[in-house]
């Protein structure tokens, strides 16, 4: 009877808790609104108890006596950190030079913008055994996208399956060396009793996935959907658990695409890989200062090129303003690919230090090539196409500006100014705006350097 009791009361006990369907957050109890996301009708109960069996066996033993004992920072030896080459020049860039084995990367991004056909393409292209596991897709949709990007590939597996049981026991038999999930929200586990793609099914299957990549020293890649917000999908700490969070973004009205790092265990989050979609796939653009540059070769006013940096990569851009004569009451500020809170600072700094009556003109401003740019680099470029759209005279042609601009009006060192110069000599333009204050450690440039310190000074040379 006592081992009837206890044998009842283990079944009984059945732990369950509150998620939010949108952040993730955890609650004891149900409430209406979320206290972290603000969102209402967003909790629902899941239940949590798992089996103690669990999915992925290690099978490994250690390698250290003092694996489980403290060790001294002096005696812990480090080796040369190796990394598979993913065969893309730009997914290499932002990783950091490679996948790292064992390293778990999550992908993010809006539906349809490209994330299976990148890493489809990818391991098509590997030389290396690779498992491509679908969740969302037939074999026959597979493989009709697999043959316009490569008809043939003797290294690419696919497997459609959602249970994590059966896709470790295919993995066990295949031992491939890099293994590609699409999506974490289509896998499930038996050891948790709730429906696919809830909170507890993605923290579970997640934390198999990075079990077995830490003890096999495989590559993971997970493919993440995203919220109506723009974040990936699920509970916040799957953005924690992961090595490597990558954020592939674009506007669908452009056929760029822009893969960023978010979070880089192994390498810097400021590098940045762009692509071009094309019928055959995404093509990795190598030099993106010529496709962001329009060939236009008539003179229009309201256009000034900047020479940005992102990460490692100096990047020529193109700005274009419009000013014009506020029709309604109120003016308009707009801003695509730059912040709005930024162009207003820049023109009341127009407006009290150089004299420039804007504050009853509309401003719109746009960054071609539907990108956002952050870097302070572009104040100045962004000042001049203002001027230039406001007067109606065109800056000249082979003209380009790197500079920040401060609220006295004065134009302010940027950091990296030496690659912004090469950059923009490399692509044939002959002159330069930067600051006076900045340090530059090129001799005899085939570029003219033009140093100003003030707006005012800008103003003069490109207007008279």
């Amino acid at each position: 009877m006592l081992s009837l009791a206890s044998n009842l009361g283990r079944v009984a006990k059945v732990k369950t808790s509150f998620f939010c369907q949108n952040c993730g957050a955890q609650y004891p109890k149900w409430i209406g609104q979320c206290t972290s996301c603000k969102q209402w009708n967003t909790i629902v109960e899941e239940v949590i108890q798992k089996e103690e069996k669990p999915a992925w066996k290690s099978s490994a033993t250690p390698t250290s006596k003092r694996a489980g004992s403290p060790i001294r920072l002096s005696e812990i030896t480090q080796e040369k950190e190796l990394r598979l080459d993913t065969q893309d020049m730009e997914f290499n860039r932002v990783l950091g030079g490679g996948l790292v084995p064992g390293s778990l990367t999550l992908l993010g991004g809006e539906p349809g913008i490209g994330k299976s056909t990148l890493l489809l393409q990818i391991a098509l292209k590997l030389p290396y055994k690779t498992l491509y596991v679908s969740g969302e897709e037939s074999q026959k949709q597979i493989k009709m996208r697999a043959d316009r990007i490569l008809p043939s590939s003797e290294n690419c597996f696919i497997l459609t399956e959602t249970k994590t049981q059966n896709i470790f026991q295919q993995i066990t038999s295949l031992e491939p060396d890099l293994v590609i999930i699409d999506s974490i929200q289509t896998l499930h586990t038996d050891y948790v009793d709730s429906g696919a793609g809830s909170i507890s099914q993605i923290r579970e299957c997640t934390a198999e996935l990075i079990k077995f990549a830490k003890e096999t020293h495989t590559p993971v890649i997970l493919v993440g959907h995203i919220t109506k917000d723009g974040n990936i999908a699920g509970p916040k700490i799957l953005e924690h658990m992961v090595d490597t969070v990558l954020q592939f973004e674009g506007d669908r009205n452009y056929v760029y695409r822009i893969l960023r790092s978010l979070k880089n265990r192994f390498g810097s989050t400021a590098e940045l890989g762009i692509y071009e979609m094309q019928g055959s796939g995404l093509r990795e653009v190598n030099n993106p200062s010529e496709v962001l540059i329009s060939k236009n070769d008539e003179n229009l006013s309201g256009t000034a090129i900047a020479a940005t940096v992102e990460g490692m990569r100096p990047l020529l851009i193109e700005i274009q303003a419009l000013v014009s004569s506020a029709v309604y009451g109120t003016p308009q500020r707009s801003a695509t690919g730059f912040n709005a809170k930024r162009l207003n600072m820049l023109l009341a700094v127009l407006e009290k230090r150089a004299g420039f009556k804007l504050g009853a003109k509309d401003v719109f401003l746009n960054i071609t090539g539907g990108i956002s740019v952050d870097d302070p680099a572009i104040d100045l470029a962004v000042m001049a196409s203002i001027l230039s759209s406001n007067s109606d005279i065109p800056i000249e042609k082979g003209v380009c500006f790197a500079a920040e601009v401060g609220l006295a009006g004065e134009i302010r060192p940027v950091q990296r100014v030496d690659q912004r110069i090469l950059e923009a000599e490399k692509l044939g333009f002959s002159t330069i705006y930067v600051s006076k204050n900045n340090k530059i450690g090129l001799k005899n440039p085939n570029i003219q350097v033009q140093l100003v310190s003030k707006i005012e000074d800008v103003v003069s040379h490109l207007f008279g």
